[in-house]
């Protein structure tokens, strides 16, 4: 196994157990790691006070809200919303028994009110909501309170830090220990907000074990775009008996495009920066017996030296211990793009790796040097199709079939914010 670190990318937090089975030069099936659900906002059945009729300015009548007036034991990702579905959410007061406000804001549809932060445990709130029904303006207002912290947590982690640049594919990467039950993932999802300037429409995609979550557009992000998230995920409560453990935040910015595109027939590298052809890089590709995978990958961390070490490979034809410069990896599994100077006289011409795009000393430094995390690079014509969460493969996917593993509905050509954050 290649121990290889993964602070360069991230901050591990908790170790997720994954089901890849995959070879690469460095045959490290690493693990995600991280860095760094039930209802939310859903209406609670009550009884519905009769909304006015009358037409006239101001407030028409009352109108119940969720939670319930008297409600207790409430999670802290309480959103705040109306007791009838045809009301939508325009203010909300939101207060603690000793009257301290709590910042919010309205879903973009109106259905709900978010609060900016999860609520305390264990506390008590008052809300006073206006929204706008089919009679006009209505008002309510309800007290509730939260409950205890709960003890059992499911793990979670964002793939994403404060105030850097990434490339222009890279993904919103979310991961979840345990995996979070698919009857959950819908209340999950709406819990995980994504605002991009400009504005971009994306999706979300669940990978099978709903351990890692993508958001991405139909197309790369624009250079320049700036990226804030909020997976709010603290006290969700899910099926399986736990709860979500903790709200994570952060806002990045995508730097200039730029993309790399290797063919396996030709066994070469073409670079492009912003849409031109820079580069010319010859390679050498995994052998037969350990390909590398065709696909759309990114870079997900760098390394400028590190040690592959393969002892523990289960074939003895692969285990060995060597010294890499200008490593860059691109799938949990193994794969690399990192120098090989000992394969120069193939690169362009064979493939000889264990599953790693070769390239010269002097191209790898130079690679190096240009790449951010977040490009993409695609490969093409290899023995072996890129395994679906081998990495951040939110791209492996054409986006008709990306938007087929989000856990709810998405509108034709993506969705926009659903929060302002």
């Amino acid at each position: 196994m290649v121990r290889f670190a993964r602070a360069g990318a991230m901050v591990c937090a908790l170790a997720v157990t994954a089901s890849i089975a995959l070879t690469g030069c460095g045959s490290d099936p690493q693990k995600p790691a991280f860095v760094g659900g039930g209802p939310s906002g859903a209406p609670e059945t009550g009884v519905a006070a009769p909304v006015g009729g009358r037409e006239s300015e101001g407030p028409v009548g009352p109108v119940t809200v969720s939670p319930a007036d008297g409600a207790t034991n409430r999670p802290v990702s309480t959103e705040i919303a109306a007791g009838t579905p045809d009301v939508k959410i325009t203010d909300v007061t939101l207060t603690t028994a000793d009257g301290k406000p709590v910042a919010g804001t309205p879903r973009a549809d109106g259905s709900s009110w978010v609060p900016a932060a999860p609520l305390k445990y264990g506390t008590r709130y008052t809300a006073k909501v206006t929204g706008t029904g089919a009679a006009g303006q209505v008002t309510g207002t309800s007290t509730f309170t939260t409950m205890k912290k709960p003890r059992s947590l499911v793990g979670s982690g964002l793939y994403l830090f404060d105030d850097k640049t990434y490339g222009v594919a890279m993904p919103v990467v979310t991961e979840f220990s345990p995996g979070i039950p698919k009857k959950d993932r819908a209340a999950v999802q709406k819990r995980m907000f994504v605002q991009t300037d400009p504005p971009q429409p994306g999706a979300w995609h669940w990978v099978s074990n709903g351990t890692q979550a993508y958001y991405r557009g139909a197309e790369y992000w624009t250079p320049g775009t700036t990226i804030t998230v909020r997976i709010a995920l603290e006290g969700i409560p899910l099926s399986n008996g736990k709860y979500g453990n903790v709200d994570r935040r952060a806002k990045a910015k995508i730097g200039r495009a730029f993309e790399m595109k290797v063919e396996n027939a030709t066994k070469q590298m073409t670079v492009y920066e912003n849409g031109q052809v820079v580069k010319t890089v010859p390679v050498s590709l995994g052998k037969k017996s350990t390909p590398s995978s065709s696909g759309t990958m990114v870079v997900m961390e760098k390394k400028e030296a590190t040690v592959f070490d393969t002892r523990d490979d289960p074939d003895p034809a692969n285990r060995y211990v060597t010294d890499i410069d200008f490593a860059q990896r691109l799938t949990w599994g193994g794969e690399y793009i990192h120098a090989a100077p000992w394969s120069v006289q193939h690169q362009g011409r064979r493939n000889v790796s264990h599953g790693c795009v070769n390239v010269s000393m002097e191209n790898a430094r130079w690679l190096f040097a240009k790449t951010m995390v977040g490009d993409p690079i695609t490969i093409t014509g290899t023995e072996r199709k890129l395994a679906a969460g081998n990495g951040w493969t939110a791209w492996s996917l054409s986006w008709t079939e990306f938007v087929k593993g989000s856990a709810l509905p998405v509108p034709d050509g993506g969705e926009g914010a659903a929060l302002a954050l």
